[in-house]
This record gives C-alpha cells, structure tokens and sequence, in this order.
C-alpha cells in the first residue's frame, strides 16, 4: 500500500482522507473508495487460505505467527521468522499493518530493537535505550529484559536510562546520577555493580534497589 500498482489510489494507501480545518484540528475520515482497506480491488480479490492481504496486515504479531506457523511452507517459516523478534520483545499486540506514527516512544524503541534481534550478522554495536519500560506490565519487562541479554549475548553493547529497579538490579555497571532530581541534581553519586549501589549511603537508587538484591 506505499507504492502506485496496487494501493487506492484514493487515500493513496493510507486508508483515511485528511479534511483541513481553518480553525480546527484537521479530521480523519474513512476512505470511500477502499472503505479503510487501503488496496485496490484487484488486490483484494487475492486470498490466501481465505484471507486477504488486508485481513493479514489486520492480524497482531501473536495472530499472525500462530496461523503461519501452523503452514508448512518454506515462505510461511520465513513470515515467522521475520516477525518473531517483534514477539520477543513484547510488542505481540501489535497489529502487522498498525502505522508507525500511532506507536509510542517505548514501541518504537522496541520495534528498532527487534530489527537488531532479526539481523543474524551485524556488527558490535552501542544501544542506548531511554526509560524502555515506560508503560510496561511487569511480565512484559521480563520479556524485554530476555531481548537485551540476547543482544548481548551477540556481542553488543546495551546502556539504558531507567528508574524501573527490576531493570536496574540486573545491569552490569551502574552509574547513578543525582542526589536529587532537576538543579538539586546532575553529580556522579557512585558508580558499580548493583551490590556496590546498595552499599552507598548517599544513593536513593540503592535504598531502594536493596529490597530487590535480598
């Protein structure tokens, strides 16, 4: 639906028309043409054991890889390969044709992150992650946590800004910066293994993150 030969030309692919408002926000409608469907007829008329491509990109990640999984082809195995890591970082819910402009800082963060997780040949590289965990249900940081190890496991380098202590008490190296947050911050109070934090007294992060080392 990005190119000319097979997207509505109507809402060029997008499936929604953008009315301008002089003096309000502009407003979203649903395409006439395609009906929000985003592809020509002639593309919809395609199926694949009954589905159109639009019924597929309406699928989330979790869907989708349950019903190509259970194909046998050498193309349905490469489809789940390809969108298995967006499962693995937790981001299943999503739909395969969602836009990006809807997803948050955290999914976005999360689908890049995927990306680096499908590569099997990359090079070391440095991922700065900040507060990826914004919004995520305990289960589901367990699940990103998993995705970080594995791109370490790989030989890359994972930093990441958080407050989350369940994240924070698996880091290598910490450095907590503080004491206190806005003017009353921004100086090094320590720096070290979680079991070193803890045993700083001027640290708030380790007062905290004590309960979560017994």
């Amino acid at each position: 639906f990005n190119v000319e030969g097979g997207r509505c030309e109507e809402c060029k692919g997008e499936g929604t028309i953008t009315v301008e408002m002089q003096f309000m926000a502009d407003i979203q409608l649903e395409c006439e043409s395609c009906h929000g469907k985003r592809f020509s007829p002639e593309v919809l008329e395609i199926e694949y054991r009954g589905l159109t491509i639009y019924d597929i990109l309406e699928m989330t990640v979790n869907q989708a890889i349950e019903f190509f999984a259970g194909q046998k082809g050498a193309a349905e195995k490469k489809i789940v390969k390809r969108i298995q890591p967006l499962q693995d970082v937790g981001l299943g819910y999503l739909k395969l044709g969602q836009a990006s402009s809807t997803l948050s800082g955290g999914e976005n963060q999360r689908v890049k992150l995927a990306y680096y997780l499908g590569e099997e040949k990359t090079q070391p590289t440095i991922f700065i992650f900040d507060e990826p965990t914004t919004g995520l249900h305990f289960h589901d940081i367990r699940t990103l946590l998993k995705a970080f190890d594995a791109l370490i496991e790989r030989g890359h380098t994972v930093i990441i800004i958080e407050h989350n202590m369940e994240v924070i008490k698996c880091a290598d190296h910490i450095i907590d910066i503080g004491p206190e947050g806005g003017n009353a911050g921004g100086y090094l109070v320590c720096e070290g293994t979680p079991e070193e934090i803890v045993r700083c007294e001027q640290s708030h992060t380790g007062r905290f993150l004590k309960d979560k080392l017994v």
